[in-house]
């Protein structure tokens, strides 16, 4: 064991070897320090468990692969082949050119973020987006805080805390990431009571539920699963009433966050924001990077004195938003002032109003750049999804490109993982020992670099 210890190099020497003083010019000298300091403690962790001690290659190898996970981004682009617009995974909504070019001169200069420019006075970030939001929504007022989850742990906190919330058992979801409405509701301090069943629910049951002890009552929107066959849920309307009757509030954790349904989208069975309010909810919440199209964020609509009492509880400051996402927020917000800028502009609505047509030339373009390449591939048809949570019964018809292999099952498992390698990563549809990818989510301006690159790790 003593004659591998002696083995490893010290610092001092790794310091003045070729390669690392390569290395230092690249990443600066204390990030190289550490993580050679952190190699060698590996190294002799393991001699100790009995290994033998690396060669200088390997070590330098292994500086190479610290400096790397530390130093070099890890937050990068990526190619969407799979079909699924609101990908969560992939970062949902993207938000596209003409929200990037807004977002630009407002994150690299100043900005009137907390500033009133007509009193020359401290102002209110909220107020870049509250009129805005009100307008598109038809709400009495509205605020933003940094995602949907924090939004209704942000309402039931300033409404019900210490006090009994009725919820359905069929909205008792998971939004993701091991995160559950039951611990959602228990972080932000009320008492959840449940009612019905899974997968029936009625007025009566919410009725038979309430005490002097009820603050509220609260319904979820199923919005990343659905149950079919012999099912029953209350009217939003219904539940409004019943709130009314007993001077309870009706909250809507809306979720998937439609503002509203543009004519020609597969839309048309999704509840959205406007219609919920009208439908006589006292606050909606929503997230703001799935059907909105925009950026993370957490939008709480509603009547304007219960969303001004939101506003100022303590807690608003720990979840607000930055310039960015209200910058880009806004960006968003307004195309929904025309519906031709909405389709246009806003890219999840682009992807899901492309015609037949617009798909097989995308297929087309894509199959035929492959061809330059002596790349076999067919076109074939696909079932897109909407993804994020939302529509999990939509299934889009949509147009994939298959790569024809060349009978080695495993040549599809490795040319995914190659091309999830690359310095911008494409990610396809691997299925069946067959590599798919399906043209709804892909760019125009994306085709040749996916073509190039099956070239390139194919030769």
């Amino acid at each position: 064991m003593n004659e591998e210890m002696q083995k490893i190099p010290g610092v001092d020497k790794l310091l003045n070897d070729n390669e690392i003083k390569k290395l230092i010019g690249l990443y600066g000298s204390d990030l190289v320090t550490f993580s050679i300091r952190k190699v060698l403690d590996e190294i002799r962790t393991n001699i100790l468990a009995g290994e033998k001690a690396l060669d200088l290659d390997k070590i330098i190898l292994q500086i190479n692969i610290v400096l790397r996970s530390v130093g070099d981004k890890s937050l990068i682009e990526v190619i969407n082949g799979t079909g699924i617009v609101l990908h969560t995974n992939l970062g949902r909504a993207i938000l596209g050119d003409h929200v990037l070019n807004e977002l630009k001169p407002i994150v690299s200069n100043y900005s009137n973020l907390e500033f009133d420019l007509n009193t020359g006075r401290r102002g209110q970030r909220n107020s870049h987006i509250s009129e805005l939001m009100k307008f598109v929504t038809q709400a009495e007022d509205a605020v933003v805080v940094n995602n949907n989850a924090a939004a209704v742990m942000l309402i039931l906190k300033t409404f019900a805390e210490g006090k009994e919330v009725i919820i359905s058992r069929g909205e008792l979801i998971e939004i993701g990431g091991s995160f559950r409405i039951p611990e959602i509701m228990k972080a932000s301090g009320c008492k959840m009571i449940e009612v019905g069943a899974t997968n029936r629910t009625k007025l009566s049951d919410y009725e038979k539920a309430i005490s002097k002890d009820t603050a509220l009552i609260f319904k979820a929107h199923k919005s990343n699963y659905f149950i079919d066959g012999f099912t029953e849920e209350v009217e939003l309307s219904d539940l409004s009433d019943l709130a009314e009757k007993h001077e309870l509030l009706f909250v809507y954790d809306l979720g998937s966050g439609l503002l509203r349904k543009p004519e020609g989208l597969p839309l048309e069975s999704e509840p959205d924001v406007r219609g919920s309010l009208q439908a006589g909810c006292d606050i909606v919440s929503f997230s703001g990077d799935k059907l909105l199209g925009g950026p993370q964020a957490g939008i709480i609509a509603g009547r304007s004195d219960l969303i001004q009492k939101i506003a100022k509880d303590p807690m608003m400051r720990a979840l607000r938003v930055g310039k960015m996402t209200i910058a880009a927020l806004s960006a968003v917000m307004r195309f929904y002032l025309n519906d031709e800028d909405l389709l246009t502009k806003v890219p999840i609505f682009e992807m899901l109003n492309r015609k037949k047509k617009d798909l097989q030339k995308l297929a087309d373009k894509l199959q035929s750049e492959l061809d330059k390449f002596g790349v076999r591939s067919e076109i074939i048809t696909s079932k897109a999804q909407c993804g994020g949570g939302t529509l999990p019964q939509l299934k889009i018809d949509s147009l994939a490109v298959k790569i024809i292999h060349n009978g080695d099952k495993n040549y599809s498992k490795k040319l995914h993982q190659k091309l999830l390698e690359l310095e911008k990563p494409i990610l396809g549809i691997l299925r069946e020992g067959n590599l798919f990818f399906d043209v709804l989510s892909i760019k125009d301006k994306e085709i040749q670099y996916i073509a190039e690159s099956i070239n390139l790790i194919m030769t």
